[in-house]
């Protein structure tokens, strides 16, 4: 099993949009890069996804070949098929990792997640996600906690593990 992303942090963009990538981020890039040996820049693919979409999602290369595959097993000319090409292949940006661990994010993708000063970065298993601090605030991290209280108090979320059928 390929390497997951874990935690969570916030950093500084700069004025040309640099960011640095957690170093632990930067790990499971690398890892998860066919192409990646000792000295390169491990390769990534944000995708920025649709006008709803306030957070770019970054797939490892392992990833987003992963996708790939399910789109191109969908019927070609399919309806399905077109939409997740556009929004998998068509609104997103294939970048890499620079020699000093930061990611040059375009003035498109700052804008369209209204990104200015300072990036959240967030796992997501195989991804990891960069939102507007304030944006992850307000959308996901209230409506995690909505869905936490409406739970007794000694819930336990691995129980939903439980459910799972085993493979």
């Amino acid at each position: 099993m390929a390497r997951r992303f874990r935690g969570e942090s916030h950093h500084k963009v700069d004025t040309k949009g640099r960011v640095s990538i957690p170093a632990s981020f930067r790990r499971v890039l690398e890892a998860s890069d066919p192409n990646w040996k000792s000295g390169d820049t491990p390769e990534l693919v944000i995708v920025y996804g649709d006008h709803r979409r306030n957070y770019l999602e970054c797939y490892t290369i392992e990833a987003i070949e992963e996708v790939d595959a399910k789109i191109d097993a969908l019927p070609r000319g399919s309806m399905e098929r077109k939409m997740l090409q556009r929004l998998f292949h068509g609104q997103s940006f294939p970048t890499t990792v620079d020699e000093t661990g930061r990611l040059v994010l375009p003035a498109k993708l700052r804008n369209k997640i209204e990104l200015d000063k300072e990036a959240f970065f967030i796992a997501a298993g195989d991804t990891f996600q960069i939102w507007k601090p304030e944006t992850y605030e307000k959308e996901e991290l209230s409506a995690t906690e909505e869905w936490l209280d409406e739970l007794p108090d000694d819930f336990d979320p691995l129980i939903f593990l439980d459910q799972q059928k085993e493979t």
